[in-house]
């Protein structure tokens, strides 16, 4: 039975080789180009159909690499102008406070009487000598001397403690050391200030009498008692009033108008001269 299924199998692949055989014969003939032709048309349309459908995405493909590189060179050069402008941005800000300060000063300048300024830039801050102070560009080559005044548009900022040709070194206000007479606004009641050692602008209000009433929130200024600084320049505003029944006087917490630690451009009045009174206390020894 095995044996009869074999013969078959080979009787068949030998009618198949014939064939095969025979058909490349016609075909060589040309006898079959009609079939041939009629049944490459549609392979062929098939053909055409993958063909143009690989080409689309190859060149697809090719587009989107097109299209990446294109974007990402895009955002690139965004970035280098969104840089650009941040620090165009940051110069022109930092030249409208420049321009803001020296205002104010301008004006505060116009607006005083019988005094002669000398602006200068705030090169350094800092203990120097156990001395709250800051350091200026300005020193005797500008006309500068020892105790001239130093203030703001916002208040008193010190006075000049040491001096060179080109710079100088002020007292603050806030120095321990410093003393300022002043007057409170509302009672003209006079008192003393001195510094707390700290650039925070913290003051103390001293000697003030026990009678006088002292608001939260009242401005101080100077009275030109001692000769050392002009009178009417603002020394700072109230914060709170400390009032102990045992002491003969009372005091109070005073906060500068200044923030100290951000301190760049200060005004020397350079007319006013302090005045000498140890003459007289050695006349009354």
């Amino acid at each position: 039975m095995r044996r009869n299924w074999f013969a078959s199998r080979l009787i068949l692949l030998g009618l198949l080789i014939l064939i095969c055989f025979g058909l490349i014969a016609l075909s060589a003939l040309g006898i079959t180009r009609p079939i041939e032709n009629l049944l490459s048309t549609p392979l062929s349309w098939v053909t055409h159909i993958f063909s143009d459908a690989s080409d689309a995405v190859i060149n697809s493909n090719g587009d989107d690499v097109q299209s990446i590189a294109e974007l990402e060179a895009r955002n690139a050069e965004l970035e280098r102008q969104l840089a650009q402008l941040q620090g165009e941005l940051i110069t022109l800000r930092e030249i409208d406070a420049d321009y803001a300060r020296l205002t104010n000063l301008l004006d505060y300048v116009n607006s005083t009487e019988n005094m002669e300024f000398v602006t200068a830039d705030v090169i350094d801050r800092g203990q120097y000598g156990f001395i709250n102070s800051i350091i200026i560009n300005k020193g005797t080559r500008d006309g500068l001397v020892i105790g001239m005044p130093v203030t703001t548009d916002l208040g008193l900022v010190g006075r000049v403690w040491r001096v060179t040709s080109n710079t100088a070194q002020i007292q603050l206000v806030t120095d321990r050391n410093s003393s300022v007479s002043v007057r409170l606004q509302n009672t003209r009641a006079e008192g003393s200030i001195q510094g707390e050692g700290l650039n925070t602008g913290s003051l103390e209000l001293l000697y003030v009498p026990l009678d006088i009433d002292i608001t939260a929130g009242e401005l101080l200024y100077t009275s030109g008692l001692g000769a050392n600084f002009p009178a009417d320049i603002p020394v700072g505003q109230v914060v709170s009033v400390s009032n102990v029944e045992s002491e003969l006087t009372q005091e109070a917490q005073i906060s500068s108008l200044i923030d100290f630690t951000t301190l760049e451009q200060v005004l020397v009045i350079t007319n006013f001269e302090p005045a000498d009174l140890s003459v007289f206390e050695e006349v009354e020894q």
